[in-house]
């Protein structure tokens, strides 16, 4: 009996020494698992970080596929942290996938080009733009895209590939292209559902018309030109010709039938490009009035007829966008000369009264129209708006600016974003303003009659102006309360 009873304690003594070893290796071996969290909130704990990752990846195949990647990775803000516990349970990896995908979108591996658009004078986060691409070549080639919009592809292969022709007698040539902004490139993982640009073509759409994506088909009239076509349409020549790429200037022919396009720019980039242009302009033929005693009212007549000259300008054409904010005059060489024309009028012909079928072109020759009367992208705000008058460029700063028919001036200061500023009443309906003067002539003064053709100030870029140029308008009635009028059609 004593025999079985010591058995039993030796048996009994071994199974509590076997429990208390089992739970001693229990308490020194934890588990390892791996908590999810969220933008700092938990989503669950899952046994893998790699088994989390590899589920995510294989779960979409079909972002893969449209962007051509091999990996889709979990969202940003996601952190997955290793923790090591003796007790605790796991999700399944699905339920934490499901919790991950409700939340927030998953991400690719792309680059992001931060664009600021913002001038000295002012920052606004609108004007920061933000493009996500999958690689930097995307970008690049859609760069490119838009420098040919701006010049013609041939233009631009030839300047890049340093193939351009020396100007001889006339010609073009491009000094260089370039973009004017702030750009910041970071390789970044891209939400799956922000806007990812996988085509270059489809980015310089963006780059030049930004939302703007619908272009409206228009049918040429018998009597359309670009510049009617653009105005009619409410936008610039400017627009018109990105939109219509087989067109290289505001002068080609348009035929009764032919489909053009009309789209309205949201330019996301500033394009600027400076060109050496030389070209053989119309010097137009100055008009001389007399006025004879003998001669009443009415009685006009052409003593000698006029005939136009021709000047061979060379200049310096800085473009933003396509629209010019800069000319510098660099020579000007008389190649025919112009003859006046001589008109008698009669002497009854009240002095200070203009003529309305003889108006003066306001600067010297050598002139280029910067900006036409009509729609046109503003060049400081980038807004559409209309264009009250005309902008005349290339006559270089400090040049002079003429009356362009009698008349008494009613202003003569400043105002605004038209700066140096000079209004002159006709006294036949119409009236004539002078705008971004560098400064007005002393003899020009409120109250005073000034005589067609006469200096009433100096070509400057005071107000809102780009560059050096003559803004210049023509009413009906008087200025800011009577009617503008294309200039085009009296000068």
């Amino acid at each position: 009996m004593k025999k079985i009873l010591s058995l039993i304690i030796i048996i009994s003594l071994c199974l509590l020494l076997y429990f208390i070893n089992r739970k001693y290796t229990y308490a020194t071996n934890p588990n390892t698992f791996y908590k999810v969290y969220l933008d700092g909130q938990p989503i669950g704990v899952v046994n893998s970080k790699e088994e989390l990752e590899k589920y995510i990846n294989n779960k979409n195949n079909k972002y893969k596929k449209k962007y051509d990647v091999d990996t889709v990775y979990a969202p940003n803000g996601l952190d997955i942290e290793k923790e090591v516990t003796y007790d605790g349970s796991i999700d399944q990896v699905e339920n934490v996938y499901s919790k991950i995908n409700n939340k927030k979108p998953f991400t690719i591996e792309g680059y992001q080009f931060k664009i600021d658009n913002n001038t000295d004078s002012e920052h606004d986060k609108k004007n920061i733009v933000n493009i996500y691409v999958i690689n930097k070549e995307i970008f690049d080639e859609a760069v490119e895209s838009v420098y040919s919009s701006f010049v013609g592809k041939e233009t631009y292969e030839k300047y890049k590939n340093k193939e351009q022709p020396e100007i001889k007698e006339t010609g073009s040539y491009l000094n260089s292209i370039y973009l004017d902004n702030d750009i910041t490139i970071k390789k970044v993982r891209i939400p799956i559902d922000e806007k990812i640009y996988s085509d270059s073509s489809e980015l310089a759409q963006y780059l030049l018309f930004g939302e703007n994506t619908e272009k409206k088909e228009y049918t040429v009239q018998n009597g359309d030109t670009i510049e009617s076509v653009s105005f009619n349409n409410e936008i610039s020549i400017e627009e018109f010709l990105l939109s219509n790429t087989t067109f290289t200037n505001e002068s080609n022919l348009l035929f009764p039938g032919q489909k053009v396009l009309i789209g309205v720019t949201d330019p996301k980039v500033k394009v600027v490009t400076e060109e050496a242009i030389t070209e053989d302009v119309v010097k137009k033929h100055d008009t001389v009035i007399r006025y004879d005693s003998n001669k009443i009212k009415g009685d006009d007549e052409v003593v000698q007829k006029g005939v136009d000259g021709l000047e061979r300008v060379s200049q310096i054409v800085r473009k933003v966008n396509g629209g010019i904010s800069y000319i510098k005059p660099i020579s000007n060489k008389e190649l025919k000369p112009a003859v006046s024309e001589i008109v008698t009028y009669g002497q009854k012909e009240v002095p200070n009264v203009g003529a309305t079928g003889s108006w003066k072109w306001p600067t010297n020759s050598g002139y280029r129209l910067s900006s036409y009367f009509g729609w046109r992208s503003d060049p400081f705000s980038g807004r559409r708006a209309y264009h009250n008058g005309l902008d005349i460029s290339g006559t270089g700063y400090g040049s002079p600016i003429y009356a362009s028919n009698n008349g008494t001036v009613i202003a003569a200061g400043r105002r605004g974003d038209y700066g140096n500023y000079v209004v002159i009443n006709h006294n036949n309906g119409y009236s004539s303003l002078y705008g971004h003067m560098s400064r007005i002539d002393k003899n020009t003064k409120v109250g005073k009659t000034v005589a067609r053709g006469q200096v009433i100030g100096y070509v400057g870029q005071t107000g809102q102006a780009t560059g050096p140029h003559l803004h210049f308008e023509i009413w009906k009635g008087i200025p800011f309360t009577g009617t503008r009028l294309n200039p085009l059609k009296y000068l």
